[in-house]
């Protein structure tokens, strides 16, 4: 099962992916085959808005596969909070190298994010 939330980020991804290959009005059952198709090669990398030489910047936080999503899924905004403190947060859904989607949180509290280290993107 996953999170409504999500479902609505994927689902235009999904259905795109699906209209690509030849099926003009994908049917809620092909919707959801491809969705089990991609979902093991998806993955969710968060990020914080950072100050940055008078602007902003996205300090990209962690990258999870599709497989260690759920406790995230389930309550993002309690998921952020409790390992990263307030801020206002980026998810970045990818399918491999495909952008999928992207969603905004704000958290409250006081920011634990500083001292946790930057994730390579290129690793």
């Amino acid at each position: 099962m996953i999170a409504t939330w999500c479902w609505d980020l994927l689902e235009p991804y999904l259905r795109r992916n699906l209209t690509n290959r030849g099926v003009e009005r994908p049917t809620r059952k092909q919707v959801l085959e491809e969705f089990a198709r991609v979902w093991p090669d998806v993955t969710a990398t968060l990020g914080v808005q950072e100050p940055y030489a008078g602007t902003i910047r996205f300090k990209w936080l962690v990258r999870l596969p599709s497989v260690d999503t759920e406790p995230f899924l389930d309550d993002p905004e309690g998921w952020i909070a409790a390992r990263y403190g307030g801020g206002k947060f980026k998810l970045n859904l990818h399918h491999g190298m495909h952008f999928v989607n992207t969603k905004n949180f704000k958290t409250s509290g006081e920011p634990r994010w500083g001292e946790v280290p930057a994730l390579d993107l290129d690793a």
